[in-house]
């Protein structure tokens, strides 16, 4: 299902404004509609935040952007407490945005992205507190492209030596 969605925002939403979306996810923002929160990024080189409001009319999907930012001027994303599993998150601008992700997933989820995209393109200082460092960052061994599915992966590999080499006899 996402996939379908993030198919047609591309196509119905960033296609047109020359974006290329890395990223979306979907917030808790209001009761009647649908809202996402977008990491796009520009022609330019220039990475952004877009808040979408997706609604219908008839059969049509639509989508409207609500609010958009540049990634060079968010100061801190603030995921309120890392160790328990809550989808509550904070965007630092000039003002602060108390957000709602769908899930704790796609709150980690996001703030991967931006973090990636971060160093990939602009490379300042961005704080990301109150999350679990070890699911953010790129050179953790259990970040990787597939996202968490790696992180299963290896969690079994590494179950499944353990289980080899305790049935393995020791030699005399």
């Amino acid at each position: 299902m996402s996939s379908l969605v993030k198919e047609d925002l591309e196509k119905k939403l960033f296609t047109p404004l020359s974006q290329n979306l890395y990223e979306f996810i979907e917030i808790e923002f209001s009761v009647q509609d649908r809202y996402y929160l977008c990491v796009s990024v520009t022609k330019n080189e220039e990475v952004k935040i877009i808040m979408v409001k997706h609604y219908r009319i008839g059969l049509d999907e639509k989508y409207e952007v609500t609010k958009k930012w540049s990634l060079n001027d968010l100061q801190m994303i603030d995921g309120k407490e890392a160790d328990t599993d809550n989808p509550f998150f904070d965007l630092h601008f000039k003002k602060v945005y108390r957000l709602e992700a769908y899930s704790c997933a796609s709150k980690y989820s996001f703030a991967r992205t931006v973090n990636k995209l971060n160093h990939a393109y602009l490379k300042k200082d961005l704080q990301i507190v109150n999350f679990d460092s070890t699911y953010i960052n790129d050179d953790s061994i259990w970040s990787s492209n597939n996202k968490d599915c790696l992180v299963l992966m290896r969690i079994c590999f590494y179950a499944f030596n353990l289980v080899c080499l305790s049935l393995c006899p020791l030699p005399l």
